[in-house]
């Protein structure tokens, strides 16, 4: 017989530092889940990636207080704050700049989020990410 499934959490945790303080340990303790055991396997998978990325992760747990998880990779938008060298984005994009990426950059952010990205190729995720660049008031040259 399959597991039935209780709920979902949803939280954005930094790769490699998952820890049982907030917002882990709370999310997982209230539902009665075994914090340490997600915490290790979660580094454990998220050891390659940089240090402090922010991952969306979504736990699956079940009546039988066990539990899945799927992590994502980090968000675009971390990629091009990185890329762009800046820690935020524009408070007023399309008035006020925060600075430029080149079109190789977004290439590559494309081809790296491209499994998380609703797009058929590479094109059509460099244009969701010019996009995402766009709205944060990057500008993409060359």
């Amino acid at each position: 017989m399959a597991k039935k499934i209780e709920g979902y959490i949803k939280l954005q945790v930094p790769a490699g530092s998952a820890t049982p303080s907030p917002p882990i340990g709370p999310a997982l303790g209230q539902r009665g889940l075994n914090i340490m055991m997600f915490c290790k396997e979660f580094n454990a998978r998220t050891q390659e990636l940089e240090k402090s990325a922010p991952c969306p992760t979504v736990i699956t747990y079940f009546t039988d207080k066990s539990f899945t998880f799927e992590v994502k990779s980090p968000p675009v938008a971390h990629f091009l704050k990185k890329a762009a060298k800046i820690s935020s984005g524009s408070k007023t994009p399309g008035k006020a700049g925060a600075g430029s990426v080149t079109r190789d950059q977004v290439r590559e952010i494309a081809e790296a989020k491209m499994k998380d990205l609703n797009a058929l190729d590479v094109d059509g995720a460099m244009k969701m990410v010019e996009g995402s660049a766009r709205s944060m008031g990057l500008e993409v040259k060359g």
